[in-house]
């Protein structure tokens, strides 16, 4: 099917939980749905605020440190292989560029990223990391092993009062990951930029989505509306699955990189 085509590539949750990133709706988290944070009530409530930041500064150790997996490897192959033009993608870990994918559209932003709602400054997630752990001394510590990671990069963790957050440098306003969280529309060039992709292409391949979210599920839809051919892989059933051409239930991790040495004509591991 992709043989000699040009294909973009939409990935979702399911490409990363290979690399211990929790996702929100596939078989082993729907047994213990989370509602994650809402972005009205982030902007309007200053105790919503301060209750995600002393969940984020717990989860981001372990989310940091999660390495890309034989998925985003394959993807990066593939691009390199000159078999597919980028990937849109509805992670925010950017372990697809740690993969070595070039062309990337992350569509909902990276947790990497924090910006400030009054001035719209950009500041490093790693650098406030440290400057909340140091307002708050022991505070990752006294959660060890008691807090399970979130898919959005926090952790669950009660009790968080006592919680020093930290401010914009340069005007003293609340920051935010510079991610969009659920209820906040997706900025328009980034949308513009991944139809960009999607339209360039002659099929499209969606990699571990539920497309349960219009931000994603528009892509197929669009697709599938004008006849380019759409291949979903995923471990179970994605509301995009009425449009594609092809469904193949697998895990990313198995089955990317036998369509990468099936397409290019070498393993994973020699086309690196």
């Amino acid at each position: 099917m992709l043989r000699t085509k040009r294909v973009a590539v939409l990935t979702g949750a399911g490409c990363s939980t290979e690399s211990g990133i929790p996702d929100y709706r596939g078989p082993e988290t729907r047994r213990r749905a989370r509602n994650p944070i809402q972005y009205r009530r982030f902007i309007d409530d200053p105790a919503a605020r301060r209750r995600y930041w002393a969940r984020a500064v717990v989860g981001w150790r372990k989310f940091d440190g999660k390495q890309p997996n034989d998925a985003h490897r394959a993807l990066a192959a593939l691009e390199r292989g000159g078999v597919i033009e980028g990937v849109v993608t509805q992670n925010v870990d950017r372990l697809h560029q740690a993969g070595g994918s070039r062309h990337v559209v992350e569509l909902h932003g990276a947790l990497a990223d924090v910006v400030c709602l009054s001035c719209g400054a950009r500041t490093d997630r790693v650098a406030l990391q440290h400057e909340l752990e140091r307002r708050n001394p022991g505070w990752v510590e006294s959660f060890r092993g008691k807090a399970e990671a979130a898919p959005d990069g926090d952790a669950e963790v009660d009790d968080v009062a006592r919680f020093e957050l930290v401010h914009c440098k340069r005007c003293g306003g609340p920051l935010k990951p510079d991610v969009v969280f659920f209820g906040e529309g997706v900025p328009k060039p980034r949308v513009d930029a991944a139809w960009a992709l999607v339209d360039a292409a002659d099929v499209l391949l969606v990699v571990g989505s539920s497309l349960a979210v219009f931000s994603g599920y528009r892509f197929v839809r669009g697709a599938a509306k004008r006849g380019q051919p759409v291949a979903i892989v995923n471990l179970s059933e994605s509301r995009g699955d009425p449009h594609a051409e092809l469904l193949v239930r697998a895990r990313a991790g198995d089955l990317l990189p036998a369509l990468a040495e099936r397409l290019l004509g070498t393993s994973l591991h020699e086309s690196a």
